[in-house]
């Protein structure tokens, strides 16, 4: 029987996909394109421990899964300790094959912070991802020490006392390369080659690593499910999310944003920020301080460069410290 036409297409389709079709997100999860992303990259000869979180419910619903990789659920808080146990059998078996552990930024930023705090402390050779959609989302969109300022959630809406959350986003990435681990960065979904080739760089690296990956979610942020890659693009050109890498520490490489957009233009398609646009002079203070944290952003962390903008998903550069680029 004949295999029918060639088509181009295929020579570009990934060899491996380690999340299938058949799963439960939402339209326009960006977490659930973030988690192909990286299993794709990742390749077949992984082992995966997963927290509790979007990501668990959505993919096993019983008794149905969408992973091709040997994947475990254990507790929210413990993915990383899980993932710890798996890699030393691993190694106790003289096996290479990699160990990841995955958690959205309930199960990294707040509840599983001492689990993942040990497994780099004590030098695992884990890459550990989180897919950051900025609140627990699973559980009703509450607020998470990820959260943005100013953003309403469910346990953050504005009011008389406050204009959604009052406390700033935690900053995970320094809190990680303070472990001096060999090798920490951000991705977002808006640029999938910069992802997978982090990916794959970390899989590389002997020791622990970390990913920590910005996935827009539709229903918490409350934007259209076709704006995804929209929202998320906008929240690095903005700086508000800064793409960057660090070894050892210190930062080593970062996306450069040749024409930063206004803060403005990222909030207003999101309705968590919506209360932010009213005639309100506590809302334009709000505002004025979201630019100013994108501001900052972009000085401490060198992202303002020349030229075209990397507007390219699949040609996003990165600038290297010392001058150097690299594609």
């Amino acid at each position: 029987m004949s295999a029918g036409p060639h088509h181009p297409l295929r020579d570009h389709q990934p060899r491996f996909q380690g999340l299938d079709s058949g799963h439960r997100a939402c339209q326009g999860c960006g977490e659930a394109l973030a988690a192909r992303l990286v299993t794709e990259a990742a390749g077949p000869d992984v082992i995966v421990s997963n927290a509790t979180g979007c990501l668990e419910v959505f993919t096993t619903p019983w008794p149905e899964t969408a992973w091709r990789i040997p994947w475990l659920h254990s507790l929210f808080e413990n993915a990383a300790s899980v993932a710890a146990g798996m890699e030393a059998a691993m190694r106790a078996q003289g096996r290479d094959t990699k160990v990841l552990a995955f958690a959205g930024d309930g199960g990294t930023f707040d509840i599983g912070m001492r689990g993942l705090s040990g497994m780099l402390e004590r030098g695992h050779n884990v890459l550990y991802v989180c897919f950051d959609n900025e609140a627990y989302m699973n559980t009703g969109v509450q607020r998470s020490s990820s959260t943005p300022h100013a953003a309403m959630t469910t346990t953050s809406p504005p009011g008389r006392e406050r204009m959604g959350k009052r406390h700033l986003k935690k900053d995970l990435l320094a809190i990680v390369a303070a472990h001096h681990i060999p090798y920490a960065a951000t991705a977002s979904v808006a640029y999938p080659s910069d992802l997978r080739k982090k990916v794959r760089r970390a899989m590389g690296i002997e020791g622990p690593t970390f990913l920590l990956v910005h996935s827009p979610c539709p229903l918490g942020w409350g934007h259209d499910s076709a704006l995804s890659i929209e929202v998320a693009r906008l929240a690095v050109q903005t700086g508000l999310f800064p793409v960057v890498e660090m070894e050892r520490g210190s930062v080593a490489s970062v996306m450069p944003i040749r024409e930063p957009c206004p803060v403005t233009d990222y909030l207003k398609l999101q309705r968590r920020f919506r209360h932010l646009f009213a005639d309100d002079p506590r809302a334009r203070e709000e505002l004025e301080h979201l630019q100013a944290l994108a501001d900052h952003n972009i000085e401490v962390y060198g992202l303002k460069a020349e030229g075209p903008d990397p507007l390219d998903t699949e040609g996003a550069d990165t600038v290297r410290r010392g001058g150097m680029r690299y594609a």
